[in-house]
């Protein structure tokens, strides 16, 4: 993961575990409509949710009226855990042997761990939904 060297496919990740936690439903998502809201391209999106299966962060229910569900509940998911799974662990090859910066990025990245794992789906999910509802756009010309 390093030091918010996130990859596309990281990206994607949590844009997916966010739809499916905005699910209020409780009915399964299809792939489709994810991919549609977030604009994530199908194919890739379908290699995410495998991952993110696997990862014991969301399941996927057969059918006609199937789809993907969150796997526990969103306010039992963090951040940090889903990037650590799609992203792995951060290599610390950034820096060379010795250095005298060596602790400052340990402290960075330490620092960053703990912002990721602070933050679980439910409340962004919430946030980012208050957000959206309190934004009126302004027609006046």
């Amino acid at each position: 993961m390093g030091l918010l060297n996130l990859s596309v496919k990281g990206e994607y990740a949590l844009l997916a575990v966010l739809d499916l936690a905005m699910n209020k439903s409780g009915d399964p998502v299809k792939i489709a409509a994810i991919a549609s809201r977030q604009n994530i391209p199908q194919k890739f999106l379908e290699l995410i949710l495998a991952s993110l299966k696997q990862g014991g962060f969301v399941e996927s229910r057969r059918g006609a009226e199937g789809g993907y569900l969150l796997a526990r509940p969103a306010d039992r998911i963090r951040v940090g855990d889903v990037l650590r799974h799609i992203e792995g662990r951060p290599e610390r090859n950034h820096v060379r042997g010795e250095s005298a910066f060596i602790r400052i990025w340990q402290q960075a990245e330490s620092a960053l761990g703990d912002v990721l794992d602070n933050h679980n789906f439910a409340d962004i999910a919430r946030q980012w939904s208050e957000r959206q509802s309190a934004y009126v756009p302004n027609w006046d010309i």
